[in-house]
């Protein structure tokens, strides 16, 4: 199982995030946030927030650290990206 994640830089609610990614399977992506006690609530279309002070553990549990750009082309790789709807909430 491999798992990727970008660096926490992604602002939001006081916050800094990073996505965590699966270039495998949804499926694959869930199984790792459960092990983590990631909820699913933090779960968008294609990628799971990260607020930046759980990016330790996410890494040390086995996700490889990757720049923003790759996680894209991961799912883009993959085909498991999904993109904004029109009016849909924002990541």
């Amino acid at each position: 199982m491999t798992v990727y994640i970008d660096p926490p830089v992604w602002p939001g609610h006081g916050r800094l995030w990073s996505h965590l990614v699966s270039d495998v399977s949804y499926e694959e992506l869930h199984a790792f946030a459960e092990v983590l006690g990631v909820p699913r609530r933090a779960f968008e279309r294609d990628h799971y927030d990260i607020p930046s002070h759980r990016y330790g553990d996410v890494v040390g549990a086995g996700a490889v650290e990757v720049s923003s750009r790759e996680v894209v082309r991961l799912l883009h790789g993959a085909g498991l990206r999904r993109r904004k709807t029109p009016g849909g909430p924002v990541s």
